[in-house]
């Protein structure tokens, strides 16, 4: 039974501390809309969609009113249309019109996005999936709501190196094709290992095939949350510490888990996961990097960094599941440049590079999320890069994804903007030496000793 003190207390998170519901994302299964007639094919996913979420957007606004917590996003996820649309399509161009009918069906219900034009190929790719990833530029430059995810690599299967490269090249292509947009398509597309089936968060959300036909997924976000009750014990010890962030995060994930249990009641379908990912917005105060330095450091980078991040993180995930039975998705901190104002002041003081984001990734949810590069980065730069992600991801069993934009025209100490939640960025560098011979060797990295579990 909730008391008067927890509905003041939530209240007090909501207007004071940035708590929100940041997203309500409706998983929808598209297997059953598969054909060998492309004009089928998309009038089926047209129908289906816009039939199963028709009253997604209100009620989430219901909801938002009633319980008075923003839901921020209402969204939708797919079934990876590399599955869907195999039968029916012969060429990029007909994968593109497949992407065409999501963000016609995502306008049509009101939601912010809907992810799942994806692809996994974790061990090799299909014609269906090839042809996919290469629509990609095409398919991202042509829509306003469609977000894209490829999943190269698993600790069980290994990296498929061939989709790394090309990847690589399909993150320039992208690039060039939205040139006149900062390149935002980039910041819509996103590369995975070990991607899980049930993420409520975009860009990489997609609906996975071990999934029912409908569920509702919620991601909660409370980096404010948990920054105003840290600096509460400033100064007391890591014990006191880690009990204050354990115990904000269960505040957090109940109230996500109120929202999912009735968007599901309301909606009658049922409710998946909560995922309990600490995700900023470039908002003052909603910043996962202000957290770490109210931990202690200086500024982000700073020595100390990795060990603040595995704690917070940590914590987080300990609060967060004794707070809901089914926590999901990826639930954890994000670290994503651009939607971090904490981040942005920390690239622009010199004291965080592309490599210690690399080595902080090794201990928090996602990976190299939402950085700004230069336009003229090589795309076997590009894929060296995504290979490193998916090679932390892979021996660590986590998941880890990168959503690199390099932004044609701009080069170091440019800033590009993209607007609302993703913010703005400036450009970084990367490494100049080159790694062509590498990525060109071409097959698989096989998994590693310990996913043999059998």
């Amino acid at each position: 039974m909730i008391n008067l003190y927890e509905v003041a207390e939530t209240n007090k998170m909501v207007e004071q501390e940035n708590l929100d519901v940041r997203t309500i994302t409706l998983g929808i299964s598209l297997l059953d809309c598969a054909d060998a007639d492309l004009e089928r094919c998309c009038a089926k996913i047209y129908e289906k969609i816009t039939a199963a979420a028709k009253d997604l957007v209100k009620t989430g606004e219901d909801i938002a009113r009633e319980f008075g917590i923003p839901v921020i996003n209402k969204r939708i996820s797919v079934t990876p249309i590399a599955l869907v649309g195999g039968a029916a399509c012969r060429s990029e161009a007909d994968f593109a019109r497949i992407a065409e009918t999501l963000d016609r069906a995502a306008h049509a219900v009101g939601v912010n996005f809907i992810g799942g034009y994806s692809a996994t190929v974790s061990k090799g790719m299909t014609r269906a999936d090839e042809l996919l990833i290469r629509s990609i530029p095409l398919a991202l430059s042509r829509t306003e709501r469609v977000c894209s995810s490829v999943n190269v690599g698993s600790t069980r299967c290994g990296i498929d190196m061939d989709a790394v490269k090309l990847m690589g090249q399909i993150v320039k292509e992208t690039a060039e094709a939205t040139k006149d947009a900062g390149s935002i398509g980039c910041a819509k597309l996103v590369v995975f290992c070990n991607a899980p089936d049930d993420n409520p968060f975009m860009a990489g959300a997609f609906h996975g095939v071990t999934e029912g036909d409908l569920v509702i997924n919620v991601g909660v976000s409370g980096p404010g949350v948990v920054k105003t009750a840290i600096e509460k014990v400033r100064g007391e010890s890591f014990e006191v510490l880690c009990e204050t962030i354990k115990k904000t995060a269960f505040k957090v994930t109940r109230v996500g888990q109120l929202v999912a249990k009735e968007a599901s009641r309301r909606l009658g379908v049922p409710f998946g996961i909560v995922d309990l990912s600490l995700a900023p917005t470039p908002a003052v105060g909603d910043s996962v990097a202000e957290i770490l330095c109210e931990i202690g450091l200086e500024q982000v980078g700073a020595p100390g960094t990795t060990a603040a991040l595995a704690l917070l993180n940590d914590q987080v995930k300990k609060g967060g599941v004794m707070a809901s039975s089914y926590v999901g998705g990826l639930s954890g901190a994000f670290i994503p440049v651009s939607e971090d104002q904490g981040m942005i002041d920390a690239v622009n003081a010199g004291a965080l590079t592309l490599e210690k984001l690399e080595a902080m990734t090794c201990v928090c949810s996602v990976g190299l999320d939402m950085i700004a590069i230069p336009g003229d980065t090589p795309a076997s730069s590009i894929s060296g890069i995504i290979a490193d992600e998916m090679a932390i991801g892979m021996v660590n069993q986590k998941t880890t994804a990168v959503r690199l934009i390099p932004v044609i025209g701009k080069g170091v100490g440019d800033t590009v903007e993209f607007g609302g939640l993703l913010g703005y960025a400036p450009v970084m560098p990367i490494n100049p030496f080159g790694c062509e011979a590498f990525i060109s060797r071409g097959g698989r990295i096989p998994a590693p000793i310990h996913s043999f579990k059998n």
